[in-house]
C-alpha cells in the first residue's frame, strides 16, 4: 500500500547525528549503547519495513516498533501533521520507513496512516499522532521520554496518548 511508504531525508539524519555528536561531548549520562538497528546516538535509521506492535510498559500497553523501541506522540502536533522541527527531530526522530509500515498484533490497521514531512518524506501516524522515537531510550522497553516537558507521551493501542507518570 503506497500510503504507508516512508522515507527520511538525509539532511534530517545528518542534522540529528551532528546534534547528538555535539551533545555527547558533554559527558556520559550512563545510558547503554543503542540497540542494533539504531543509528549513532540512538537516532532511528529508516527501517526497510517497520512493524508497529503492542507491548507492556510501566504505563500500560503501548506502541513499539519491531525491535521493542517505544513510540511517542507530541502534544504540539496537529492531527496527522508533525510540528517537530529539525532541532526537535534530532532528539525525537520520526518513525520513517523505506517500505510499508505493517500493523502487528493488537494494532488497529485503520489507525495507521502517514504524514508528509519536508522534502517529500513521510512519517508513520497512528490515530492522530505522528510517531517518534526518543534518543534517550537506550534499549527496548525504555520509556525515558514519557511526560518529558509535559509534551511527549507514549501512544496506546487505541491511538490516544498515555499521560500517566512512569
Amino acid at each position: 500500500m503506497s500510503r504507508n511508504r516512508f522515507t527520511m531525508p538525509a539532511a534530517v539524519s545528518a542534522a540529528a547525528l551532528a546534534l547528538l555528536t555535539l551533545s555527547a561531548c558533554g559527558g556520559s549520562d550512563g545510558a547503554s549503547d543503542p540497540e542494533p538497528g539504531a543509528a549513532a546516538g540512538g537516532a532511528a535509521k529508516p527501517a526497510a519495513g517497520a512493524v508497529i506492535k503492542i507491548a507492556d510498559s510501566p504505563v500500560g500497553k503501548i506502541l513499539v516498533d519491531e525491535s521493542g523501541r517505544t513510540l511517542y506522540g507530541f502534544t504540539k502536533d496537529k492531527p496527522g501533521s508533525s510540528g517537530c522541527d529539525a532541532d526537535c527531530i534530532a532528539v525525537w526522530p520520526a518513525l520513517t520507513s523505506a517500505k510499508d509500515v505493517t500493523p502487528g498484533t493488537g494494532v488497529q490497521p485503520d489507525l495507521l496512516k502517514e504524514a508528509k514531512l519536508g522534502e517529500g518524506a513521510e512519517q508513520a501516524v497512528y490515530g492522530d499522532w505522528p510517531l517518534y522515537y526518543y534518543v534517550g531510550d537506550a534499549t527496548a522497553g525504555d520509556v525515558n521520554g514519557q511526560g518529558l516537558d509535559g509534551e511527549w507521551f507514549v501512544v496506546a493501542a487505541d491511538g490516544k496518548l498515555v499521560k500517566k507518570a512512569v
